[in-house]
């Protein structure tokens, strides 16, 4: 029987389409933390738990190596990705140079419907936080669909679908650790500050501060989840 968090697969028709859904639905429960980090991915249990079919589970599955999250393992089968201070490492500097390319990109050639979406983003978020207080946190859809929607909005005038799609990905990849291993985000207002100086400065076209606060912002994650001086969380 599906989760019900994920409803049945009788409206999906289609190979691709089912593994492809498979294969957000896995990575849904990953990122959010439902799968742990190193966990063996029984096909027989996931049939059961999102009411697919084993052949496109595995196809899925197999997507979701290419996307850093899962590895596989002997013939066929799957784990979640372990977790460990360089992996974050790994993927914040990947991530970095990325992002610094495309949002340079995006500021030289972004339009006023760019920059309109970028103002949109923040705005939603803002006022999202404002209905919630302190309250709000990683881990509810509409906040974290609102936060990806802003970072992405930064880059979205870049003019490459590879460059858009490597972004989505380590986006996830990072914010798996910060479902995993962090606590509190701290204040509303402070949060919305942060959001806003880097929205600023993207928006002022200032392409030496913009990439500057942008690096600064994606390196925060790994110091929140590994505090400088501090061991290695288990």
């Amino acid at each position: 029987m599906a989760s019900a968090a994920h409803g049945g697969a009788g409206d999906v028709s289609g190979p691709d389409t089912l593994s492809e859904r498979a294969a957000n639905l896995v990575q849904q429960d990953i990122i959010a933390g439902a799968l742990a980090p190193g966990a063996r991915l029984g096909i027989v249990n996931l049939v059961r738990r999102y009411d697919i079919g084993a052949t496109p589970l595995r196809e899925g599955l197999s997507r979701l190596i290419s996307r850093g999250l899962i590895v596989g393992i002997g013939q066929r089968g799957f784990r979640v990705a372990d977790i460990s201070r360089e992996d974050l490492e790994d993927i914040t500097r990947i991530r970095t140079v990325i992002e610094i390319e495309a949002l340079r990109l995006a500021m030289t050639q972004g339009d006023d419907a760019w920059e309109a979406g970028i103002i949109s983003a923040l705005h939603q978020m803002r006022r999202h936080i404002q209905r919630t207080g302190d309250a709000f946190h990683e881990g509810t859809p509409d906040f974290d669909r609102l936060h990806k929607e802003f970072h992405t909005s930064l880059l979205a005038a870049c003019g490459s679908k590879r460059l858009l799609a490597a972004h989505s990905d380590l986006y996830d990849q990072a914010y798996r650790y910060r479902r995993v291993m962090m606590g509190a985000l701290g204040s509303g207002d402070e949060f919305i500050a942060v959001h806003q100086r880097l929205a600023d400065r993207v928006l002022a076209r200032d392409l030496d501060g913009a990439p500057a606060t942008l690096a600064s912002h994606l390196h925060s994650t790994l110091d929140y989840v590994y505090p400088p001086g501090k061991g290695e969380r288990s």
